[in-house]
């Protein structure tokens, strides 16, 4: 779908609430698709005032207000839709993607100080959180080129900064999307129906590892038949199964840990090489990662639609996550990297929404 034109730094996108699928009814999903249709049709004025009668019985259903937002920003009405989504923040700050949003609209502004803070909040309220990343790394270069015009202004002879501001501006000059293009995203699928979501675009499944060619068998007698054809294939189709259940059951047993609040080993999943997101230290991470998971009173994590692909030590898991946590529901498209380690598999790598 095509956004309204803001002024923002060519690949910074807004999110749809793909994470936000929150448990609903049939009549409530009804609405959301409405109001989708409607958005989608460019018929903003009566997407806008269909969502507005939904929230007057509803004032705090997230989904609707999200999609709002979207319809304002879609209409051109950018500060009506900041005043939502930073509401949004602050009713449910758990959530990375009103955040994200919120940054977007800053930017079109050339707010670039504020972008980077709410993009800052939406990393840590979901460090795996890749659409954030992208996003706060073209706020980065925006306060980059600015600082660079202004120690042009002041020395104009200065030889180091003008390579560099030159190469950001054709950063923002190339690639398909100029600075003032509008980004793409879909409008928030219908809390009920999860497979209308907006896909992330998954990257191509890494090839299984190739078996290397036997060696000669060597001599036998006569009389010992050749092994046949099929039999000889079958060892390394029986290794890529037997490594792709392994890595399977890793995933399946760190969300179970998870579930469980089983800190020992939904920790001890993560590989020595896992880097932790945000800069963090590893012992910081663990910490947080505590804090957030033993102060929940009940979780569920579910796992659907897993595909596995394996590359001789390492791995890819792709798969749909259905999390749950007291009050909150959220739903989005997970990504593990694993290595094997003696006999196990390990994450070393997470990433949300890819």
């Amino acid at each position: 779908m095509q956004l309204a034109r803001i002024r923002i730094p060519k690949s910074l996108r807004l999110a749809a609430l793909a994470a936000l699928l929150l448990a609903a009814g049939a009549v409530r999903a009804d609405e959301y698709a409405d109001v989708n249709q409607l958005l989608r049709t460019g018929r903003h004025a009566e997407a806008l005032a269909k969502a507005d009668q939904y929230l007057a019985a509803k004032p705090k259903d997230p989904q609707m207000r999200f999609i709002k937002g979207v319809v304002l920003t879609e209409a051109g009405r950018t500060g009506e839709a900041i005043t939502v989504f930073q509401k949004l923040t602050e009713d449910y700050p758990e959530l990375p993607e009103p955040y994200n949003n919120l940054a977007v609209l800053y930017a079109g502004q050339a707010q670039f100080d504020k972008a980077r803070a709410a993009l800052e909040m939406a990393i840590r309220t979901n460090p795996s959180y890749a659409t954030a990343h992208e996003n706060l790394g073209d706020v980065y270069a925006k306060l980059a080129s600015q600082a660079y015009s202004r120690a042009l202004q002041l020395d104009a002879n200065n030889t180091q900064v003008q390579p560099k501001l030159a190469l950001i501006r054709e950063l923002f000059s190339t690639g398909g999307r100029t600075a003032a293009s509008a980004p793409h995203a879909a409008a928030p699928a219908p809390a009920t129906r999860p497979a209308a979501a907006a896909p992330a675009v998954a990257a191509a499944p890494m090839p299984a590892a190739r078996p290397a060619a036997p060696a000669p068998a060597p001599a036998v007698a006569a009389a010992t038949p050749a092994p046949a054809p099929a039999a000889a294939a079958a060892a390394p189709a029986a290794t890529a199964a037997t490594a792709n259940r392994d890595v399977e059951a890793a995933v399946r047993a760190w969300a179970t840990a998870w579930e469980a609040k089983d800190m020992t080993n939904y920790l001890g999943a993560y590989g020595k090489e896992f880097d932790p997101p945000g800069n963090q230290s590893r012992s910081a991470w663990e910490a947080e990662r505590r804090s957030r998971i033993q102060g929940k009173k009940k979780i569920s994590v579910q796992i659907s639609n897993l595909a596995v692909s394996v590359s001789g030590n390492k791995a890819i898991a792709k798969f749909h996550q259905a999390y749950s946590a007291d009050a909150l529901k959220v739903s989005s498209r997970k990504t593990l990297e694993l290595v094997k380690s003696g006999d196990r598999w390990t994450i070393v790598r997470e990433s949300t929404g890819a």
